[in-house]
């Protein structure tokens, strides 16, 4: 066959969902970090303000089953930069890893097609980069130029919207773009009483059903409704700037975080509050109003989205599905019959155990059912009271805040003593909960014999996606508890492990 002819064949076979003579789509993607799928706009949440996000919703997707692959940042980032599974990415698949150079991420993908990438803020990590073989940042070159005095005390003061121009400005006038607009918020760093003090009313707080009702955690709720009203204000600046530079009409905007909310039984848990996310597209030319999607879908599907987006054929490494169909359906709902399940895992998140010994767990998501594996259920997932963790915390798993010292001063308190057994004590084997008989999965069902055959069900599915996707733990192994935990950030030499 003539070699020409070949690369036709090849072109025409490539993934594409443009016509040749359009131009490719820019990229931005907007990160925030320890946001629950709950707290903003389009997903029903009225008393956090979030008019970007509505904005972005009105002529784009919201996904209502999205979830992360961990409920920790690193392997978080690392699965969705990768397009794997936290237990195909390595030590990368812990907190303060290393992202490991043999799978290749997708923003230098599209750097190798022709794309100008760059960022501000968080993008991967907390880790090292180094010992994966990185000598550049693998999301491109950094924009951290501008501050700006004009935010909540607690929040940052990277002015990302303005980083995200002086990015615009260093591009070729016709060069396509991928830029990771990454927030710190609202992981804790909150002003205490700084919800109230804007004249939010604690009582109009949804209080999330794995919290008891004490006003101490109203208010907590609040100071964090501040953070994401922050980095909305900061999106809606990002917007404006691609109107005025004519740019919105050929920019594909990603909104997503990658574990939940900072509070007890939410981040670093496998239940819905820790791994299910906010999940919001907007494709300029495709979506013309809001779709609200069930299909489940997995942080790990945005890697081959963005490259089947751009004309390129994700490699083999990709186990993540582009959702690309999704988004180009005019339907409401389930748009595939096949995405009506979504797997997750956690294997190290702080080191808060003696020995650094690991709390590993897997999850399996259905429309009616979360089955949860604990493989050390005589461990303490949280951490212990009587064992300081690296970060000089007790229950180290769990970030301090008021939430968590309040439900530990009342935990004698009969209102309390439920919640806080839930959230700081130890785990049976397995979980099955009714999400929606029990939606904040609070009633484990494992043991009850009426539902030993969904049990089972659910048991067998899981391990067979496990063995499918060739998760160590299937095997009996435990890689994880050997990796090192290192303290430095890219570009910190020497990268030393903590000890």
């Amino acid at each position: 066959m003539p070699r020409y002819l070949s690369l036709l064949i090849a072109l025409l076979l490539l993934p594409s969902c443009r016509h040749a003579e359009e131009p490719r789509p820019n990229f931005l993607f907007v990160i925030t970090d320890d946001q629950s799928w709950l707290h903003a706009g389009p997903y029903g949440d009225t008393v956090v303000q979030t008019p970007a996000l509505d904005q972005l919703a009105a002529s784009g997707v919201v996904f209502e089953h999205a979830f992360t692959a961990a409920p920790s940042c690193t392997p978080s980032r690392s699965a969705l930069l990768a397009g794997r599974h936290m237990w195909q990415v390595g030590t990368g698949g812990t907190l303060y890893g290393a992202l490991e150079g043999q799978y290749p991420v997708f923003p230098q993908l599209l750097e190798n097609a022709g794309y100008a990438i760059g960022y501000t803020g968080k993008t991967w990590g907390p880790g090292s980069l180094r010992p994966g073989g990185w000598e550049r940042h693998p999301v491109g070159d950094s924009f951290e130029y501008f501050e700006t005095d004009d935010h909540p005390a607690g929040v940052t003061s990277h002015d990302h919207a303005r980083n995200f121009s002086a990015f615009l400005d260093s591009l070729d006038q016709e060069e396509p773009f991928f830029f990771w607009m990454g927030f710190l918020e609202p992981h804790r760093r909150f002003e205490e009483g700084s919800g109230i003090a804007s004249g939010k009313n604690p009582e109009d707080v949804a209080l999330p059903g794995i919290f008891p009702d004490l006003p101490e955690i109203r208010s907590d709720i609040l100071d964090y409704y501040i953070e994401i009203e922050h980095i909305d204000s900061q999106l809606m600046q990002a917007l404006a700037t691609l109107k005025d530079r004519g740019l919105a009409d050929n920019t594909v905007v990603v909104y997503t975080s990658d574990n939940g909310m900072p509070f007890p039984r939410a981040k670093t848990t496998l239940y819905d509050m820790g791994v299910r996310m906010p999940l919001i597209v907007s494709w300029p030319g495709q979506n013309r109003e809001t779709r609200h999607l069930t299909d489940f879908v997995s942080l790990i599907d945005i890697s081959p989205t963005f490259l089947e987006m751009a004309g390129i054929e994700p490699p083999e490494t990709v186990t993540g599905q582009s959702l690309v169909p999704l988004l180009m359906s005019e339907n409401d709902g389930r748009i595939d019959p096949k995405r009506d399940y979504v797997v997750a895992g956690v294997e190290r998140h702080t080191l808060c155990r003696p020995e650094d010994a690991t709390y590993p767990s897997r999850m399996l998501r259905t429309d009616d059912h979360l089955y949860i594996r604990n493989y050390t259920p005589d461990r303490w997932p949280a951490g212990l009271e009587d064992f300081v963790s690296i970060h000089q915390m007790i229950y180290g798993d769990i970030d301090n805040g008021i939430t968590k010292s309040v439900m530990m001063d009342h935990r004698l308190d009969p209102k309390v003593v439920p919640f806080f057994e839930l959230a700081f004590g130890r785990r049976p084997a397995q979980e099955l909960y009714d999400v929606h008989a029990d939606p904040w999965q609070l009633t484990n069902l494992a043991e009850n014999p009426e539902h030993k055959a969904t049990l089972d069900s659910l048991a067998t599915a899981l391990d067979t996606i496990l063995r499918e996707t060739g998760d160590p733990r299937m095997e009996g192994g435990d890689p994880w508890s050997e990796y090192v935990y290192y303290s430095g950030e890219f570009g910190t030499l020497p990268d030393k492990p903590v000890q």
